[in-house]
């Protein structure tokens, strides 16, 4: 996807700096994989925080005017908070680097998946989820995870699950059913052991009050003051 930008050298120079803090060659991972290193969340987000700072930042070296409102999608919250200077660069590849430890630590890679659901609507989609819960005797987790949009939605929880949920969504008439490529089941309760670990790192540090507001995923508000940026 960064292949459009290839003569902004801003892009390269983005990758760069995240690579000499990770130790590792990000722009070569990001372009030429391989895709199963790519795919680990602990490689995946802090090259999606990167790639998208680096659209953005070759966004303002073209002459594009600050936005009014920043906001990001899950992890895009992170870029979007660096964007607004209200967290510092060398913080966000920290904390999205620990973070994505966390959270595979919590789920070993091949145990979680997730999924996304198109063609049905919320409470369908619930009642899937808690049927194959319910009928497995809660020994595997099956969540919705991200609304989306109507009719979009992304399901998590053991892999076991998600693929029983993809076959029972698709009796349901659901128009397309995908496995998508992550290593850890987000958003869903599995990852409540990996948010106590998180929150202890996210308190050691600072944020400010951002220059452009940003809108956050929970609440869909903005907040100016650092304690409450971090609970959201």
């Amino acid at each position: 996807m960064l292949n459009g930008y290839s003569d902004l050298p801003i892009i390269k120079r983005t990758f760069d700096e995240g690579s000499e803090i990770l130790g590792y060659d990000c722009f070569e991972l990001a372009n030429h994989g391989p895709v199963e290193q790519l795919n680990l969340t602990i490689h995946t987000q802090p090259i999606m925080l990167l790639a998208g700072l680096a659209v953005y930042r070759a966004w303002k070296f073209l002459g594009g005017r600050n936005p009014n409102y920043l906001a990001g999608h899950s992890l895009g919250e992170y870029t979007a908070l660096v964007a607004a200077e209200a967290l510092a660069f060398t913080d966000a590849i920290k904390l999205v680097q620990y973070r994505a430890e966390v959270m595979q630590e919590c789920v070993p890679n091949g145990i979680g998946a997730m999924a996304a659901i198109i063609g049905l609507d919320d409470d369908t989609v619930k009642v899937i989820c808690n049927q194959i819960t319910d009928h497995n005797e809660k020994k595997v987790i099956l969540e919705p995870a991200n609304f989306n949009s109507p009719g979009q939605i992304v399901i998590a929880g053991h892999k076991t699950a998600v693929l029983e949920g993809m076959d029972l969504a698709k009796s349901k008439g659901a128009k397309l059913v995908a496995l998508l490529p992550l290593s850890i089941p987000s958003h869903c309760s599995l990852m409540h052991p990996a948010a106590e670990k998180f929150q202890k790192l996210l308190e050691q540090i600072d944020l400010c009050s951002p220059r452009i507001p940003v809108i956050h995923n929970a609440d869909v508000q903005q907040h100016q003051q650092s304690g409450e940026i971090k609970k959201y």
